[in-house]
């Protein structure tokens, strides 16, 4: 390669700075051969994988939070409905900002006593519905009646035993409820024996 060649290729690969310091002669091969790659491809092609995934990231977390997600759910409030050990449920989130939550319906929200805490529990009433209740399940027969307020929802576990619900914190506003659940997945257990 002749100084003319050297000095135009220079010019296209390199910066003013790195082509001052290869003509001067202080430039190792190895630094050399870095200096002479395609950083703007490089550096192009990461910022076009980054945005990829970021935009990833973003429809999933736009699909999980206004679409459908899975949830774990476990505890004694919702026997026989959830397994006390815990079960992996399918989320719909449409339904909920569609108005299309009924009585009957199992539901998960946000619990009013500790909102960063997700509960689910099975709608029994809705606004303007009269609810009738047993005031303690486990001790006497004795009944209350209420009228769910509007824009409220009356709630409670299917097992009445074991379960904190509107019997103790009264009807739940319908902005607590994030989503219905509407389908329990199976898990196959793998035999590790």
């Amino acid at each position: 390669m002749g100084t003319r060649s050297f000095r135009s290729f220079q010019a296209l690969v390199l910066s003013p700075a790195a082509a001052a310091v290869v003509s001067a002669g202080d430039m190792s091969g190895f630094f050399w051969r870095v200096a002479a790659l395609p950083w703007r491809s490089i550096v192009g092609d990461a910022l076009s994988r980054t945005f990829l995934v970021a935009q990833a990231f973003c429809f999933v977390h736009v699909v999980e939070e206004h679409v459908c997600s899975v949830s774990f759910l476990r505890g004694p409030s919702m026997l026989p409905a959830v397994n006390l050990a815990g079960d992996v449920v399918a989320v719909d989130r449409l339904s909920v900002r569609c108005g299309k939550v009924a009585p009957g319906d199992v539901v998960l929200m946000l619990s009013p006593e500790d909102p960063r805490k997700p509960i689910a529990k099975r709608v029994l009433g809705m606004e303007g519905d009269s609810v009738t209740y047993l005031v303690d399940p486990g001790h006497s027969d004795a009944s209350k009646t209420v009228t769910v307020p509007q824009g409220h929802v009356w709630v409670q576990g299917d097992n009445i035993y074991a379960s904190r619900d509107s019997r103790q914190f009264g009807s739940v506003p319908y902005g607590l409820i994030t989503g219905k659940i509407v389908y329990r997945i199976y898990l196959l257990e793998l035999d590790t024996s």
